[in-house]
């Protein structure tokens, strides 16, 4: 799409050509005054010098040392001057008067003498004004090609300036047309040296990067939640059939309500997971942030565990910071979420632990953050199981035997980089877990 076709590459071009021929053609103003100011100047020096030179010859010798200074001067220079003696007023005496002169076109110079004569010395400008009408035909000239110039540059600068746009313009239009945003915009500048255009460009891809990835984390949820909704709905038309299939029986209504009952509530809790999931890594979660002492957070999740810890036989513990440190642990987080990560890593590592075993808390500054370590004597992961664990609704063949819904982990690594942290995990089946992770102090 060239410019004449596009309203606003067209008004860039015109920008473009009117800065341009306005700039330039105020230095060629400013060249013509300039010079015309510079040539007056010369002339009214020369008028200046040849009146005190022709003063001083008539203060030494009177009217003939005078006349015979101009004669002398016009039989060696072809510069005509014109000349006049006014001898205390009365009588004008005319040394030089050259023939065809205007004489609106001469301009003087005069020099008084001590006893009230006279001198004065003329020069015609005529010479001047054909020069300077010269000078203005050419930069006439000069403006016309400037003009050209303009519009041309304009429009090769517009056409230059609106290639990326186009591609960029072009993309998203395939983007909406096809719905593949696989696309990308092609960026010409090396990686470090990209220009404004570049830049954008290379944001709109990063955007669409993170897009495809929501979208097909999306494809893939609802493939898994379409998978287990499935079942709790299959079990509440199951339960709700057989006792419509039987004779009526409070009893038996009661229990299928309440086994209904169970499942929803399972059903509800995965769809709000879910939800908070979405929202945390599409970046529209609402933190209310404020100062949180994390020690505090982690207490209160030990507390909350600490029952189903010691019916399972597991020892949960808040362990010391290292070297005994008291180091502020304030991070600048929402409270409640910053609860269900630890909620949510404390429950992963009971749930995984057999009766014996032991999970640690730890809390402590390091390296301008706060880390929150989480550490089991469990199974451990597998290796290959490892990088998917934060996956929406993974679960590994080790924790199909435990009840879940296989989305606390993602809830936890959604949350920790919505507060801009990051978490990480480790394992080594048989020998335990350890689950980090780090806030950015406040």
């Amino acid at each position: 799409m060239s410019s004449a076709r596009n309203p606003f590459g067209f008004r860039l071009a015109l920008w473009y050509a009117a800065v341009f021929t306005i700039s330039a053609l105020t230095i060629v103003i400013l060249a013509y005054f300039v010079t015309a100011q510079s040539l007056a100047a010369r002339d009214h020096q020369i008028l200046q010098s040849k009146v005190g030179e022709y003063a001083a010859a008539y203060a030494r010798g009177g009217f003939g040392a005078l006349t015979d200074v101009v004669r002398s001067e016009q039989a060696v220079t072809p510069e005509r001057l014109f000349v006049r003696v006014i001898d205390r007023g009365v009588e004008a005496r005319l040394l030089s008067n050259p023939q065809g002169w205007d004489p609106s076109r001469i301009e003087f110079e005069t020099a008084r003498l001590g006893d009230g004569t006279i001198v004065q010395v003329g020069k015609s400008n005529e010479a001047r004004s054909d020069l300077l009408a010269r000078l203005r035909f050419a930069l006439l000239l000069l403006t016309a090609l400037i003009l050209i110039v303009a519009f041309l540059g304009g429009w090769v600068a517009t056409e230059t300036a609106m290639a990326p746009i186009r591609q960029l313009t072009e993309t998203v239009r395939q983007i909406v047309e096809t719905g593949a945003i696989k696309s990308r915009v092609p960026i010409t500048q090396p990686r470090g040296q990209e220009d404004a255009i570049d830049q954008l460009g290379v944001l709109f891809n990063a955007m669409l990067d993170r897009i495809e990835r929501l979208v097909e984390g999306m494809r893939g949820s609802l493939d898994n939640v379409s998978h287990d909704l499935r079942t709790p709905l299959a079990r509440l038309r199951g339960r709700a059939e057989q006792a419509l299939s039987k004779p009526p029986d409070i009893d038996r209504y009661r229990e299928a309500l309440e086994d209904s009952v169970e499942d929803t509530d399972r059903t509800l809790v995965m769809l709000d997971a879910l939800m908070d999931i979405s929202e945390a890594e599409s970046g529209t979660m609402a933190l209310q942030r404020q100062p949180v002492d994390l020690r505090e957070v982690v207490e209160r999740a030990v507390d909350l565990y600490h029952d189903v810890a010691e019916e399972k036989g597991v020892a949960l513990t808040i362990v010391p910071a290292p070297n005994g440190s008291t180091a502020s642990v304030i991070v600048d987080g929402d409270r409640p979420r910053l609860e269900q990560v630890a909620a949510n890593l404390i429950d992963n590592a009971v749930k995984f632990t057999p009766a014996g075993g032991r999970v640690d808390v730890e809390v402590a500054p390091a390296d301008g953050v706060v880390r929150l370590e989480v550490r089991d004597t469990g199974p451990g992961i597998a290796s290959q199981d490892l990088p998917r664990i934060w996956d929406r609704l993974f679960r590994g063949d080790g924790s199909r035997a435990e009840r879940g819904l296989g989305l606390g982990l993602s809830l936890v690594r959604a949350i920790v980089e919505a507060h801009g942290g990051t978490v990480t995990a480790d394992s080594e089946p048989g020998r335990g877990s350890r689950f980090i992770a780090s806030f950015p102090r406040a």
